[in-house]
């Protein structure tokens, strides 16, 4: 006990070591702060005062693992709103629901497919439906795609995920958490889930007047203390009624969306996020022994390679049903394709709920991988295009049209 601020501080000065690593590099810091999780912990070596077994401090560190959850689902509820969802095109819906659908039935049959038990086969579907908001923004500011003319219906599909992440998260911390035995148990337990969500679907439309007053505070040091406050205390009573504390603090966000004092709250969260948030993917890959991960290989693996097939089918069936290019289309799939954050949050969840232990290292590997080669793809799209066009044949190449022109300009002269 006496060494814990010491451990604590040197697993901090690690993960900002490595932050700053992936900065260099351009790439996502959440798998470079996966893999410095599982390289230290009960396995590793104390050299000196240095002690990266991180024993005495695991618990602390996970705690603050958890508080990064609720800053980074917040965030997301902050970012999102219900008018956002009401204004968004067919488009936007087709190409959400054609991404999820997709993407949750092949999760589901590949579950069944590799012997999973149900509860372990939903997770599974859960993980594989779910992009990561932060590495799809990230990839299009660093690609500078932002004013692409598909980027408009990547966003869109990417905001149609994170309400079916909010609707999943409902209804499996439902059926996990709230101990139902019976189907009239679990039917209960699901529909609690659901009017809560609900319930902050309603304040998000009719409370903004209220809670504009309520949180007219002049001063910024009272104004977070009652914005943090309020977040933990529903983040822990949403634990109460059996519903994910993660969920309960994107509802919160979420009401908080349509204030007039949404962009104050969001400035003063990211420092939070991004702290908090580093330290959750940390302390995550500090639960795994990479001795362990050899178990779920293949089966991680394997779950990869349905991914990317999924993502780049629904992307191009989105960006062709939109009108858009077959490269503009393909661009959609490769974009969406990194896993991150939000894979892991549905994976915790099963672990929770004590399901197989293999969820575990399954969801290590899968993020992982797509983390990194996700934004890879989406770099080398115009690669990826000509050789799939080779196949294909959507277009002609550049060198054949300018042939072609040349021709038809003989003919006519």
């Amino acid at each position: 006990m006496d060494h814990m601020i010491f451990e604590v501080g040197t697993a901090l000065l690690l993960i900002a070591i490595v932050s700053v690593l992936a900065g260099k590099l351009k790439l996502s810091i959440i798998p470079f702060l996966i893999i410095l999780g599982m390289l230290v912990g009960p396995h590793a070596p104390t050299i000196g005062i240095f002690d990266f077994t991180f024993i005495e401090s695991q618990e602390i560190i996970g705690f603050l693992g958890r508080i990064g959850v609720l800053f980074l689902l917040f965030y997301l509820g902050l970012e999102f709103s219900v008018s956002k969802l009401i204004q968004s095109g067919r488009n936007i819906v087709f190409g959400g629901s054609v991404y999820v659908i997709m993407n949750f039935t092949i999760g589901f049959a590949y579950g069944l497919i590799a012997n999973f038990p149900i509860y372990e086969t939903l997770i599974i579907a859960g993980m594989l439906s779910v992009s990561s908001t932060a590495i799809v923004a990230k990839t299009l500011v660093e690609l500078r795609r932002t004013g692409n003319s598909e980027t408009e219906l990547i966003l869109g599909m990417i905001l149609f995920d994170d309400i079916f992440l909010a609707v999943f998260l409902s209804v499996m911390s439902g059926l996990l958490l709230g101990g139902a035995t019976s189907v009239g148990g679990v039917l209960l337990s699901v529909a609690i889930s659901i009017g809560y969500m609900l319930l902050f679907f309603v304040i998000a439309r009719k409370g903004p007047p209220v809670l504009n007053k309520l949180l007219n505070i002049a001063s910024h040091e009272i104004f977070i203390i009652v914005v943090f406050s309020a977040l933990f205390f529903i983040a822990g009573f949403s634990e109460k009624l059996h519903v994910a504390e993660a969920i309960g603090a994107l509802l919160f966000g979420l009401a908080l969306s349509e204030t007039e004092h949404s962009k104050r709250i969001e400035h003063l969260v990211i420092p939070f996020r991004d702290f908090f948030g580093a330290v959750f993917f940390f302390s995550f890959g500090l639960g795994i022994d990479p001795l362990t991960l050899g178990n779920a290989a293949w089966v991680a693996l394997g779950a990869v390679v349905l991914t990317i097939a999924a993502n780049v089918i629904s992307g191009m069936i989105a960006g062709r049903k939109a009108g858009l290019s077959h490269k503009a289309s393909l661009n959609i799939g490769l974009t969406v394709m990194a896993r991150g954050e939000f894979s892991i949050i549905v994976a915790n969840l099963g672990i929770a709920a004590g399901l197989l232990p293999k969820l575990k290292p399954f969801s290590a590997l899968y993020v992982l991988v797509l983390a990194i080669i996700g934004p890879l793809l989406a770099k080398e799209s115009r690669l990826i295009y000509n050789g799939l066009n080779l196949i294909f044949k959507w277009s002609e190449p550049k060198e054949r049209l300018k042939n072609n022109e040349r021709a038809t300009e003989d003919v006519k002269g």
